[in-house]
């Protein structure tokens, strides 16, 4: 009984094991998933974030194929959260203020050659300064 017109049936994967990947949910695609998808139906949200740690029953996992290629329906919105583990690109403002930053770093070596004149056109409850930090006299003193 156990055999068909081919031959004796075997199983593809041994029963005892079990594949550690996860799978993309989307009928047809064996790609491993790498992201997790969560409809909020009282916002009409769907929410595309990192791949869960376990699954859950209401939980879609996806390949990075069809988590690039996500839409919702019309009227509902999108959220895709930003995956920890990827590099996030520099935008403008951190490369500005990398700048500003090198740039005050800079200027307590060029006070301290100018000598302890720069002190006293300074702010007069300003005792020290290291950065863009200031060390400020008490207003009692």
């Amino acid at each position: 009984m156990g055999e068909s017109r081919r031959g004796p049936l075997k199983s593809a994967v041994p029963s005892n094991v079990v594949s550690p990947v996860r799978r993309c949910s989307r009928t047809a695609c064996g790609r491993p998933a790498v992201a997790t998808l969560t409809y909020v139906y009282a916002d009409s949200t769907a929410v595309l974030g990192p791949l869960a740690t376990y699954a859950e029953p209401h939980c879609y996992d996806l390949c990075a194929e069809h988590s690039e290629r996500l839409t919702a329906p019309r009227g509902w919105e999108v959220v895709r959260l930003l995956d920890g583990s990827a590099p996030a690109r520099p935008s403008g403002d951190d490369l500005e203020a990398l700048a500003n930053a090198v740039r005050e770093a800079a200027r307590p070596q060029e006070r301290a050659v100018g000598g302890g004149t720069m002190g006293r056109g300074a702010d007069p409850m300003e005792v020290a300064r290291r950065g863009h930090l200031r060390v400020l006299r008490s207003p009692d003193n």
